[in-house]
């Protein structure tokens, strides 16, 4: 999925960007210090205290509070437990925006750790346990850090910066809304920043690198539900009825083709794929329905709103040559994350200044879907990922996020908070 890059360009760029007051850097250096043992403490608490999507009440509190000793006008219950501050700095200049999701997943913790999570919750009516198993704790906690270094130099900061702490990035509960998409419904971007940073860990990296690319980065989601619907009849006498789970098979192989050979593979890569096909209950009866559940992935915007429009196509006409009924339903889930390209060349020199030329990974395009996205369509957005495998150890066989043995570096918090400061006060300059 990763692979190192390093272009002269960028090292050339690291050595050509001006340099900035050395006073505001080396306070910054003092202020980032300055919390490191703090963010561990944070990350911690919040890592032992998960909760789920839509539910992040105490966890939002905790980063309520925080805020709010730091002098910042906090905004609270934007898409239902959101939390929003701004600090303005002493001399005028742009808005930045800077945002970390809140939510953990309901996966059980396997990881020994002192503060391993214990807590457990309700999901889809089962009682689960709940983990950071994304590594959402890392997020807030380096936000809140963040805040803290940025609320110390802000005499020297010329601009505004806007925190956002997010709700639900994994997914708003069935029948309801959140996340970034609720935010911006209810207001959140008012007053359009300039620039918008996110990060988001990875055990895909090691510690002490950052990944990234310019242009789309993560694909866009849709979720969709094909149900076939036929005749049933007696399994021996199939012409007396319309066999549906023949309609599906020819409709999951003719959907194929869309990505193969209907949409120009040289502009973008997709996926459609099937994860689920439920119909019939005995082998000699042809049911009268099958439903088949599946998603769809892109990295291009258009594309993806022309494949959608031909998976409807292809299913209603596959099921009605063999005399069934094709009814599609599509779930518009997180659109295309992409990386503005003026921003990420602009911005690339600092992420290397601070992690080392040397350790700055160009990724892979990623199939996964990331809810940034929203901010990024709104205004010039760069998202970065940031290793925390701990050094020495194969990130390639790492758990992965999601797993409930994913493991995060606490090392690897430094990092974050020296990446997204810099970046701020680059940007600022």
């Amino acid at each position: 999925m990763l692979h190192k890059v390093i272009y002269s360009s960028l090292i050339l760029g690291t050595l050509a960007t001006p340099c900035f007051a050395s006073d505001i850097n080396t306070e910054l250096k003092k202020a980032n210090t300055s919390v490191s043992e703090k963010v561990i403490t944070w990350r911690r608490h919040l890592h032992q205290h998960p909760e789920l999507s839509n539910r992040e009440f105490e966890t939002a509190k905790y980063v309520t509070k925080h805020l709010k000793s730091l002098g910042l006008e906090v905004q609270i219950g934007i898409a239902h437990t959101g939390v929003v501050a701004k600090l303005k700095g002493g001399k005028k200049g742009p808005l930045v925006a800077l945002r970390a999701d809140m939510d953990a997943l309901p996966v059980t913790e396997q990881v020994d750790l002192p503060f391993a999570s214990t807590q457990t919750s309700t999901y889809r009516g089962n009682e689960v346990g709940v983990m950071h198993a994304c590594g959402h704790d890392n997020h807030v906690a380096i936000l809140m850090a963040v805040a803290e270094s940025l609320v110390k130099i802000k005499d020297e900061l010329a601009g505004e910066v806007l925190f956002v702490f997010q709700p639900a990035e994994e997914g708003a509960p069935e029948g309801e809304e959140g996340g970034a998409e609720l935010m911006f419904k209810e207001g959140l971007f008012k007053q359009k920043p300039d620039a918008v940073f996110g990060l988001h860990v990875t055990s895909s990296l090691n510690t002490g690198q950052i990944g990234f690319r310019e242009g789309p980065l993560m694909a866009s989601e849709d979720s969709f539900t094909i149900n076939v619907q036929g005749r049933q009849t007696h399994g021996s006498r199939p012409w007396n009825g319309v066999d549906p789970i023949v309609a599906s098979s020819q409709i999951i192989m003719a959907t194929q083709t869309i990505s193969s050979r209907q949409v120009d593979v040289t502009k973008a890569p997709s996926v459609i794929s099937f994860g689920a096909i439920n119909g019939g209950v005995r082998s000699n009866i042809i049911p009268d329905s099958v439903e088949l559940i599946g998603t769809i992935r892109t990295f291009d915007q258009t594309m993806r709103a022309d494949i959608k429009e031909r998976l409807v196509k292809t299913a209603e006409m596959v099921a009605e040559s063999g005399g069934a009924k094709a009814d599609v339903h599509i779930d518009h889930g997180y659109p295309v994350t992409v990386n503005d390209i003026a921003l990420t060349q602009k911005m690339a020199p600092t992420l290397a200044k601070v992690a080392g030329a040397d350790n700055i990974i160009t990724t892979d395009l990623i199939t996964g879907a990331e809810d940034f996205s929203y901010y990024a369509l709104e205004v010039p957005g760069l998202f970065y990922f940031l290793g925390v495998t701990p050094q020495g150890q194969d990130a390639k066989t790492a758990p992965s996020n999601h797993s409930p043995q994913f493991f995060a570096d606490e090392k690897a918090l430094q990092l974050g908070i020296d990446s997204m400061t810099q970046l701020v006060v680059d940007y600022l300059q």
